[in-house]
């Protein structure tokens, strides 16, 4: 068995296939980034997560033999998880309510998304960017998400979201604007 530190998604895959014990560094490699995606996606508790996590995982053992390698093996896994989060959500019948964002990544989302240069260092401030970000629509929460806290480029995003390149521009524009206007609600800047 290959270490999965040095060995592509791709030989990843094949060795996963061949045999089956090895689909466990698919497993470690992947295993906390999704964790993390669907955390900023949704207002799941740690348990669920972990819930959605195994879903996600069975899911991609079952179809791996799907897996078409014209796309990236992570794109093709976040739009698993995507499509299984969203599945959720729909179980449950209700809308994320509030995003676990840490403060580091909050700052994130403001630097890269409006090129905001100031600090915010006030845990006020930070409460209330909690709450801009929370008042974004689903979709441009999970776009911001995509784009800057997962740091996907427009094709991966497009490939994970099943949608046009100019609506992942729009959706990022839109989401950038909102966001802002969220802001200074909260006179985050």
């Amino acid at each position: 068995m290959t270490n999965s530190n040095e060995s592509t998604d791709k030989e990843l895959v094949e060795s996963a296939k061949a045999n089956p014990d090895a689909f466990g560094l698919i497993m470690d490699r992947y295993w906390h980034r999704l964790f993390c995606y669907t955390r900023r996606l949704t207002y799941f508790s740690q348990e669920d997560i972990e819930d959605v996590m195994q879903e996600v995982f069975i899911k991609v053992y079952r179809f791996l033999n799907d897996y078409d390698d014209s796309f990236a093996f992570s794109t093709w896994i976040y739009q698993i998880t995507r499509n299984t989060v969203i599945d959720e959500i729909r179980k449950k019948k209700a809308r994320p309510q509030a995003m676990q964002l840490d403060t580091e990544e909050m700052m994130t989302v403001l630097r890269s998304s409006m090129d905001v240069e100031k600090e915010v260092h006030a845990k006020e401030s930070m409460t209330n960017l909690q709450k801009a970000i929370e008042g974004l629509p689903f979709k441009y929460r999970e776009i911001l998400t995509l784009r800057f806290l997962e740091e996907k480029d427009y094709n991966e995003i497009m490939d994970i979201m099943q949608i046009p390149k100019g609506t992942v521009a729009s959706l990022i524009n839109r989401g950038r604007k909102m966001l802002l206007e969220e802001a200074h609600k909260y006179d985050i800047i």
